[in-house]
């Protein structure tokens, strides 16, 4: 009998009624392409080019850098990084290989996430950015970097 009303209840009330929803999110194919827009145009570009114009368009001016590079702890202001870029010689200018790719791009409301990997000089760096989008423009408000070894 106590067998029986186990299995009835059991019918009755799938366990998976008690199960939490979750929402899937969607990706906003408009959002995705106006940040892959923002990488592209302005922060691979102004890495390639050495065009500072063009990253201090892509940065907020208060965005942070941290990571490390060949194990050495990193942490630059975006306006430290900036400099940093205009004051070395571009891969466009060194002839060195410059290979960027956007792994992925995640975008829920005003905020996205976006995984990529820039091959520059001797370095093979891994980049996850974070944008917000403040006044319909998406900037980057931080950047955390890696370098693996190719």
């Amino acid at each position: 009998m106590k067998v029986l009303l186990l299995l009835t209840s059991l019918l009755i009330f799938p366990v998976g009624s008690f199960a939490q929803k979750i929402k899937v999110m969607k990706t906003d194919t408009v959002q995705e392409t106006e940040i892959r827009n923002a990488i592209e145009q302005y922060y691979f570009k102004g890495i390639y080019e050495g065009n500072t114009e063009l990253l201090k368009q892509v940065f907020h001016k208060d965005a942070l850098l941290f990571g490390d590079i060949k194990g050495v702890p990193y942490y630059k202001t975006a306006a430290q990084y900036i400099e940093g870029v205009g004051s070395r010689v571009s891969p466009e200018k060194s002839g060195k290989d410059f290979k960027p790719t956007i792994i992925s791009i995640d975008v829920i409301n005003t905020i996205a996430t976006a995984k990529l990997n820039v091959k520059m000089y001797d370095f093979n760096y891994y980049n996850f950015i974070t944008f917000h989008k403040i006044d319909g423009k998406w900037l980057i408000v931080n950047k955390t970097l890696t370098d693996v070894e190719l």
